[in-house]
């Protein structure tokens, strides 16, 4: 059943009493139906949709449940959160605005503003009680000189902790680390490895060279097989990773 622009306002108003909570949108046509529990309005070309919190803006938007409780967004879908300050890009989007887990498939990109972090993967969901954000398949995230890929992540934005599984791996710089499990501290740039872990790590601390002569080269090291190991590369370029066995050099 079509409704006019008056209608649909009216609707919206009746969510904003309910939910005290202030929802715009446009879109170039709308179509929609009403129940006591089935209300669903669709937006079709040019859709957003603005909530106190959440902007999102995609081909189409569908808004449905008791009182518009659910959004879903299909097509070029571009969010921003407000309140946790995360933008994202992606090809499909469900979100609970009760829970206010969101979950984003189909070439995801997500940026964390405030922290400088930005991550791809096929399907992100993302608590915004918690801040967390879980993240499948091919899974690659960037902050600062790091690269960690995975195929399984967990990013917890607000101890800045990393946790990554399913062939995990970092690098920073010329520095290599793989283990099963791969452990990154965005803040204090600690890494921890468990299991199998591997690795290659370069002095990149270079000596004077005196005028005329060619000076030491620095040689790369290596963190052979072991069980754990943690590594921290500090402001000088130094880096050090500790196992079970001596650091070769």
């Amino acid at each position: 059943m079509k409704k006019n622009l008056f209608a649909f306002f009216m609707i919206f108003s009746f969510c904003t009493v309910l939910f005290a909570e202030k929802i715009t949108f446009r879109a170039d046509s709308m179509s929609g139906k009403s129940g006591s529990k089935n209300d669903e309005t669709k937006l079709f070309g040019s859709a957003s949709v603005k909530t106190e919190t959440m902007e999102i803006s995609a081909d189409e938007i569908t808004l449905s449940g008791d009182n518009f409780r659910f959004i879903e967004a299909v097509g070029n879908v571009r969010g921003k959160n407000y309140e946790s300050e995360m933008d994202f890009t992606c090809g499909t989007m469900k979100y609970d605005r009760t829970t206010k887990v969101a979950n984003l498939e189909d070439s995801v990109h997500l940026i964390d503003i405030k922290n400088k972090v930005t991550a791809d993967a096929q399907m992100i969901e993302y608590d915004q009680e918690t801040d967390i954000a879980v993240m499948q398949m091919n899974v690659n995230l960037k902050q600062k000189n790091n690269v960690c890929t995975c195929a399984y992540a967990v990013y917890k934005k607000k101890s800045q902790r990393l946790e990554m599984s399913g062939n995990p791996k970092i690098v920073q710089d010329d520095d290599t680390f793989r283990a099963q499990e791969i452990t990154l501290n965005l803040e204090t740039q600690e890494i921890t490895l468990d299991g199998r872990v591997q690795g290659s790590v370069t002095d990149t601390k270079s000596e004077k060279k005196p005028a005329g002569k060619s000076g030491a080269e620095a040689q790369p090291k290596e963190a052979g097989d072991g069980n754990r190991a943690s590594g921290k590369k500090d402001d000088k370029s130094e880096n050090a990773v500790a196992g079970e066995g001596e650091k070769k050099s």
